[in-house]
């Protein structure tokens, strides 16, 4: 097929996405510390508390990867991601309106759909249009949004609860519903951005799904495409692109990335081959692909401890006498801190292998999260290690977000990512749940620990997995 003479449309649509994702982030991170802060003025207790954030996963954790399959396979993403701005402002007017830990566990289930539908939605676009090139400036960019919202919501959340210290006191549950009412607001600011079309001109080759129904059809601009059912040398899917594309390194790394080393996750063990796009891509087969399984538990260990310091880091600062606003500030320097990473993330990833930057980001941000807990009233402590540990925790999901979706067929990346998502919202059931019961004895801090030694261990297991596999 003759190259197009149309010019491909720019990255608009990616910016469209990442703002929207800054809005719809900024809500979900104002709802998530100050529903703890509502569940103590109801009379939540620890173990309480940790259920209701378990409660935020159940319903992602049975539709992700339905979610994922029909993700593949709809034109119309954007459809899924007004879905989930839908659902998140409906929880947040949920959390309002409970007067009771039943209502609140409601509201927080419909607010982890709301999130579900919006980041399946998001990070499929980014899958099914962006070049393999760009795949890590794409969810590099779409998760600094997440942390642009990890740093603003909490923060303002806070500066609008304020200083009081009386939980129950009316004026503290008036200024909590107050907060609540804004994230509403904030998230559906959002809806207005996704009138505009999301992809560029023409689909990505190897992309799963028919371009949005808002993208005009027209040849690639790469030149012609063939059937993605090759794996490169190193494990790695192929990507469709004709010769002369320009095509990626192995790894789908960005310019100048180094490829994956013989012995690494992408490449094929005794046990796994890397799997084939003629094939149907159920969950077994995806997890069966070159390091997947390795890759979703240290993306579950990260997420998990963004849940548990945002749940739990308020109840340490009311056991700490330190007021919700300066938890607020603290949790948003970690979101700052995860926003310089993923910014910084192209240029650490052209220097750095993506399997050495993940060990780092699971190693650090476990031990450097040990000390807020043990400091919480010590202001410049708690943000430093916050900061340090915030940095490294913003590394680890768009690394293992491309590490996932480049391990297996390009028609295939829509349900990967959803299998990944599945596994992240399983850890989220199961650890906070874990979490508020190692809290009850331990005190709050004793949650956070507990999640640090998980990605430590998880760290630990990836620096060991390469030798043994080369």
């Amino acid at each position: 097929m003759a190259q197009s003479t149309r010019t491909p449309r720019s990255s608009t649509w990616l910016w469209i996405l990442v703002a929207a994702a800054v809005l719809t982030q900024t809500g979900l991170n104002l709802f998530r510390p100050i529903t703890s802060y509502k569940l103590l003025g109801l009379g939540a207790d620890p173990v309480v508390i940790g259920l209701t954030t378990a409660a935020y996963a159940l319903l992602p954790l049975v539709t992700a990867v339905w979610l994922g399959r029909m993700s593949d396979r709809i034109p119309q993403l954007r459809l899924l991601i007004l879905a989930g701005v839908g659902f998140l402002a409906l929880a947040g007017v949920g959390l309002v309106l409970a007067n009771s830990v039943w209502f609140v566990f409601a509201a927080s289930a419909v607010l982890g759909m709301g999130h579900l539908c919006f980041t399946i939605g998001g990070q499929t676009a980014i899958a099914r249009y962006a070049a393999d090139r760009d795949l890590d400036k794409g969810f590099g960019w779409f998760t600094a949004a997440f942390s642009a919202g990890q740093m603003i919501g909490p923060a303002l959340g806070g500066w609008i609860v304020g200083h009081g210290s009386d939980v129950a006191s009316p004026e503290r549950l008036a200024a909590v519903n107050e907060s609540l009412w804004i994230g509403v607001l904030v998230t559906v600011a959002a809806a207005p951005l996704l009138a505009f079309r999301l992809g560029p001109a023409s689909r990505r080759p190897g992309a799963g799904a028919p371009p949005d129904d808002d993208a005009a059809a027209s040849p690639t601009p790469h030149g012609t495409s063939v059937p993605d059912t090759s794996a490169t040398a190193s494990g790695t899917p192929g990507t469709g692109v004709a010769s002369g594309a320009g095509g990626s390194t192995p790894e789908g790394a960005t310019g100048g990335s180094p490829a994956a080393p013989p012995g690494g996750d992408d490449a094929p063990s005794a046990a796994k081959r890397a799997p084939r796009a003629d094939e149907r891509p159920d969950v077994l087969r995806i997890l069966r692909a070159p390091g997947v399984m390795s890759n979703m538990v240290a993306s579950l260990s990260l997420l998990a401890m963004i849940d548990i310091l945002t749940a739990f880091l308020p109840l340490v600062g009311e056991e700490a006498g330190v007021a919700p606003s300066v938890v607020g500030v603290l949790l948003g320097a970690r979101g700052l801190a995860s926003i310089a990473s993923r910014l910084l993330l192209p240029l650490l990833s052209g220097r750095f292998s993506r399997r050495a930057l993940l060990i780092a980001s699971l190693l650090a941000s476990g031990l450097a999260l040990i000390v807020p807990p043990l400091f919480l009233d010590s202001f410049w402590w708690a943000a430093l290690f916050l900061a340090v540990g915030g940095f490294f925790l913003g590394l680890g999901q768009p690394l293992t977000m491309t590490l996932i979706s480049t391990a297996v067929p390009g028609t295939w990346r829509g349900s990967a990512l959803a299998v990944r998502l599945m596994g992240n919202r399983l850890g989220q059931v199961i650890l906070p749940v874990a979490a508020g019961a190692v809290a009850a004895p331990f005190g709050p801090g004793g949650a956070i620990w507990l999640t640090c030694a998980l990605l430590v261990a998880s760290g630990v297991e990836k620096a060991v997995r390469r030798p043994r596999e080369g």
